[in-house]
């Protein structure tokens, strides 16, 4: 599956305002990922963001415009979503999404 190209450009300037964070490009569930500090942070996927966050915080991230539930395999993943261009289209919400993964990112092992 192919990436949108401007919407990687968007996540690496926004992680790159974070100097000490390691940031590592990967192609990973079919788009390009940016693990941070040796973790899976954020994914493009196509023309969406695949998020990573606290699975304590689903049903109140469900309410969210834009928000999909991350099927593989017939199961969803606990964790994990995908959201759609309209969910990021303000710079707020975009912002919104990364920090979500990036505050994640600090807490999983």
């Amino acid at each position: 599956m192919a990436f949108d190209i401007n919407l990687s450009n968007r996540v690496r300037e926004y992680l790159a305002q974070f100097p000490k964070l390691k940031i590592e490009e990967k192609k990973m569930f079919g788009g390009l990922a940016f693990l941070v500090n040796g973790k899976m942070c954020v994914n493009i996927s196509g023309n969406n963001l695949m998020c990573r966050f606290d699975p304590a915080m689903a049903e109140t991230l469900a309410e969210r415009s834009g928000f999909l539930p991350m099927i593989m395999r017939n199961k969803q993943l606990d964790g994990y979503c995908y959201v759609e261009p309209e969910g990021f289209k303000s710079r707020k919400d975009f912002e919104y999404w990364l920090n979500l993964c990036l505050a994640y990112n600090k807490e999983i092992k």
